[in-house]
């Protein structure tokens, strides 16, 4: 889940000045690489948490659960099209901050880049904090909203923070390990679940019998609900396209990788969410106690369902590691382009770790403030008032509402490309993200919104999440400088 990207950025040493930017970057990697990319990042904890929030939401109905990750996953798969030829026309900047710049100007890129550093990296990894505590805490038989599992979900944090901090070499050796280990519980549930379901009864049962919608919802609503949940578990293909300028015949190989590498995301993900669903009735899977690591426990037994949480565990630190990546170079990348709030101080670079410190700090300190909003929002009655929502999934679907402008954008500027990566293909794009918006509004704002009208409250999460995010950007708004210079 993590975007990088690399800026002309310049420091003085002694009195000649050096820019990061005078050296080409060598193409060196090929297709495997890319596809490996894609796969990589996308798989990690979502997949996990969220296949029981897809049963809660369907209310245990396996063809509409199924549904609903194949079609998260084809929006993916036409977005990442959509960047891929992107990858390929800006060939000079990677990112998607930086295809915003070019499309839709500085100002644009600005306000993106404020939007991941402060809401869109740091609630996601608050969230995987928790979620990392959460299956760690199963093997002790915590509860999932317990104290000892608040706790860990804190030390987590700071732990990856300070990995970070202290050594980044080890911080990289992690995230290549939990990318291995993150295939293993994925790979054998899909296999296994299905076998010992098929042999047992558990898998056509779950099948044929539904549980329940929650209370005021419908086959369509709990089918949006169950979209906007699986988005979690989908982003992060977007990182490739960082590596366009390293890559061997991009023009080729970006846009095959983006495409086969989120099949195959698809395809890992529709064989685990049936895999588990022979592993335990579906009342059982979608118990907040219970959910997959009981269905682990059921098919491989208590030590190999013990063994396979670990792994779960590692997949899910990997993944929060790569979030603390992005949250603690937030501001500096904000900074880099001479742009944010004191920007030759989130700019600086430690010479001995060759950490963005300041910037780091800043992004451990938000990372917290989001980990502690989840908590209050989610995973009790409700702290905040009008103001709890899941922050899980409403700053996802946001980023698919920025990019619509890029693909507009695109189509205006773009003159030399036929009609295809000019029109059809952005237009679709902007279909899917769109989409994606009505599902949130459908999913958060009008059905929450109708049950408690039933039950005599007020309830629109997404209208007070843009509240909320509106007065976060208006913030950055006033770090915003129209003519920058870095002078360090």
């Amino acid at each position: 889940m993590i975007y990088f990207s690399y800026f002309d950025a310049r420091k003085c040493v002694g009195k000649k000045e050096v820019s990061y930017m005078e050296k080409k970057l060598e193409r060196r990697y090929g297709l495997f690489t890319a596809i490996c990319m894609v796969v990589g990042t996308v798989i990690g904890s979502g997949v996990f948490f969220k296949a029981q929030a897809v049963l809660e939401k369907t209310g245990g109905n396996m063809l509409l659960g199924i549904a609903a990750w194949i079609i998260t996953g084809l929006l993916m798969i036409i977005c990442s099209a959509m960047f891929s030829v992107m990858a390929t026309k800006y060939q000079k900047v990677n990112g998607v901050v930086d295809y915003a710049e070019a499309t839709c100007g500085t100002a644009y890129g600005y306000y993106l880049a404020w939007f991941l550093a402060n809401i869109y990296y740091p609630a996601m990894a608050g969230v995987l904090a928790w979620v990392t505590a959460r299956y760690f805490g199963v093997i002790f038989g915590w509860s999932l909203v317990s104290a000892e599992v608040m706790t860990l979900a804190s030390l987590f944090l700071i732990g990856v923070y300070a990995l970070n901090a202290f050594s980044p070499k080890l911080a990289g050796m992690l995230q290549v390990s939990a990318t291995v280990i993150k295939l293993i519980p994925i790979t054998l549930m899909a296999i296994v679940g299905v076998i010992v379901g098929s042999v047992n009864g558990t898998l056509p049962t779950n099948f044929t019998d539904i549980v329940a919608l929650p209370a005021g919802g419908t086959n369509m609503s709990g089918l949006f609900a169950a979209i906007v949940a699986t988005v979690f578990a989908y982003e992060g293909w977007i990182v490739a396209t960082s590596i366009n300028a390293e890559l061997k015949n991009p023009k080729k190989n970006l846009p095959i990788a983006l495409v086969v590498g989120a099949l195959i995301v698809v395809a890992a993900y529709v064989l685990y969410f049936v895999g588990i669903a022979g592993g335990a009735p579906a009342i059982d899977l979608m118990n907040p106690d219970k959910g997959a690591p009981f269905a682990f426990s059921n098919v491989f037994g208590n030590v190999g369902g013990m063994l396979l949480n670990i792994c779960i565990v590692i997949s899910c630190l990997g993944t929060l590691n790569g979030l603390m990546v992005a949250s603690t170079r937030g501001m500096y990348s904000i900074a880099a382009r001479g742009q944010g709030p004191k920007p030759k101080m989130f700019h600086q670079v430690d010479e001995t770790t060759n950490m963005t410190t300041n910037s780091a700090i800043w992004g451990l300190l938000v990372c917290c403030l989001w980990m502690v909003y989840f908590y209050g929002a989610n995973l009790t009655s409700g702290w905040f008032g009008l103001f709890n929502f899941d922050s899980s999934e409403l700053p996802i679907v946001t980023i698919y509402a920025m990019y619509i402008p890029i693909f507009i954008m695109w189509m205006v500027k773009e003159k030399d490309l036929g009609v295809f990566k000019r029109f059809i293909l952005p237009t679709v794009s902007i279909i899917a993200c769109g989409f994606m918006i009505f599902a949130a509004v459908y999913a958060h704002g009008i059905t929450p919104y109708l049950a408690a009208k039933e039950a005599g409250k007020f309830s629109f999460p997404v209208l007070f999440y843009l509240v909320l995010y509106v007065v976060i950007m208006v913030a950055g708004g006033f770090f915003y400088k129209k003519k920058i210079a870095i002078q360090e």
